[in-house]
């Protein structure tokens, strides 16, 4: 016997998110409103249509059952990012700054899913407005319209406890507080402080305060969408390349783990072993990276190799964390330099973070049940555990970590398979999919630092846009939604 699913309280918690949304527009409108733009007329039509939508929703919904389970929570949080998105090309597609509907869904899309890769190929020509648009959208959904919603859906007489459980999809989630509500809003109070202290931060080192913001929002979020063309290379500035540097390492990091510390557990932070990982995986490749740069140019100044050491580190823990800044075009540079930066946009940073990939948490575990399975082979007897922490790793947790890896390359590859079909290059098709796999944003070729997305197939760039979904709510959110023990009782 299945149980009926919860029509009305999806729509409600639907219409609930999108007035959010529409709020969120609203500060846009008052950007394009201060810089007397034309397009402050498309942001106030976005924003009704949005606002009239959210309205709707609320109303269909408004006698729904109180109850949420884990059928409406997995629906829910997998519409948000379509339904945010569907909404938030609005703005893109009605000013005509972005000429086609199929390049406003991707330009949304990967906004909301901190992806990062733009099919806008000059920047010059897009309005304050707008650019702030796509940096806030990164910002909204860097933390997760779903944590973020489950502070406020109290409002509403809603319940967020399921939406955070598929929300939070990863190896675990955890709660700092009974209250989830309250989880969520110490999350959001950590995002909001780290956003505003790198605004104040960046225009300290003399970046102006409009891109001080849209650079924080995409920094904190690890979006990579940039005010500029060349990103942050246009910058020619060492202090903001080390501020956004240090910013995009701290948002790698698990944000628990951020509040334990602020909380004064400072043993929590340091005595984190996938803290420890990621830690010593950023000095290890920013370090390989720039040997790599020294012997490719011998006889460089003590100046030279400074700027070879920010050039490694700035685009490591940018591919890392799934960023996708760039301050220096690493196409020029040896071979192995992309493996290595090919190799970082599949591992990710850590879990709970707002980077993308498939987390050191993982990684660690699966090495760590290699040595243990050699070692199971010389003492067949022998009970010996994965530990993480200091604490036995259950089977089963081992067991679903195996399972997204082999999705996450099958998905991969059949991504880079539909990608050639559609004429692109191997090697850049390989590039594109790891990118919108690990919500990364550049790949290489003409897909790299300098490129965009612009001439990218139509049929790839929404093949694409359900890639960078998948990734953004890691699998298996996306692929409960198609099995049939979901939707039996």
């Amino acid at each position: 016997m299945t149980r009926t699913f919860n029509t009305r309280m999806v729509f409600r918690t639907m219409g609930a998110l999108l007035l959010m949304e529409a709020l969120f527009m609203a500060v846009a409108m008052g950007v394009s409103l201060w810089y007397g733009e034309a397009d402050n007329g498309v942001f106030l039509i976005s924003t009704i249509i949005t606002l009239l939508a959210g309205i709707i929703g609320l109303l269909v919904g408004r006698r729904a059952e109180s109850r949420m389970g884990e059928r409406e929570g997995y629906v829910i949080v997998a519409m948000v990012w379509v339904v945010f998105s569907a909404f938030g090309l609005l703005p893109y597609y009605l000013s005509g700054q972005v000429s086609t509907f199929t390049d406003a869904w991707f330009e949304s899309m990967s906004g909301f899913t901190t992806t990062g890769a733009t099919i806008i190929p000059d920047l010059n020509g897009i309005t304050h407005g707008l650019l702030f648009w796509r940096s806030l959208t990164q910002w909204i959904g860097g933390m997760g319209i779903i944590v973020l919603s489950i502070a406020i859906l109290p409002i509403f007489g809603l319940n967020g406890m399921q939406l955070y459980a598929a929300e939070v999809s990863g190896l675990t989630y955890e709660k700092l507080s009974p209250r989830i509500a309250d989880t969520a809003k110490m999350m959001w109070s950590t995002y909001l402080i780290l956003t505003a202290t790198e605004v104040i931060g960046l225009w300290l080192c003399g970046m102006p305060i409009f891109d001080a913001v849209c650079h924080s929002f995409s920094t904190i979020a690890t979006g990579g969408f940039s005010t500029k063309n060349n990103s942050l290379a246009f910058y020619d500035s060492a202090a903001i390349h080390y501020m956004v540097t240090f910013f995009m390492f701290i948002s790698g990091i698990n944000f628990v783990i951020l509040i334990y510390l602020v909380r004064g557990k400072a043993r929590n932070f340091f005595h984190d072993e996938e803290l420890r990982w990621y830690s010593v995986a950023v000095v290890l490749f920013a370090m390989l990276v720039t040997l790599g740069l020294y012997i490719a140019r011998p006889g460089w100044s003590a100046l030279h190799m400074e700027r070879a050491f920010r050039d490694s580190i700035f685009t490591v823990i940018s591919a890392m964390t799934s960023t996708g800044y760039t301050i220096s075009d690493y196409m020029y540079w040896p071979v192995v330099a992309w493996v290595v930066i090919f190799f970082l946009m599949l591992t990710g940073a850590c879990a709970g973070s707002t980077a993308g990939g498939i987390k050191w948490v993982r990684l660690s575990i699966i090495l760590k049940n290699g040595v243990a399975e050699f070692k199971r082979r010389i003492h067949p007897n022998a009970i010996i555990p994965v530990k993480l922490n200091d604490k036995a790793v259950p089977q089963q947790t081992i067991n679903n970590i195996m399972a997204f890896l082999i999705f996450y390359v099958f998905i991969i590859a059949i991504t880079v398979v539909i990608f050639c079909a559609c004429g692109v290059n191997f090697d850049e098709a390989i590039g594109s999919a790891v990118s919108a796999m690990g919500n990364v944003g550049i790949s290489i070729g003409q897909f790299g630092p300098s490129g965009t997305y612009a001439d990218f197939p139509i049929v790839a760039k929404w093949v694409m846009s359900i890639v960078m979904l998948i990734g953004r709510l890691e699998i298996f959110t996306v692929l409960l939604l198609f099995t049939r023990a979901l939707w039996k009782k």
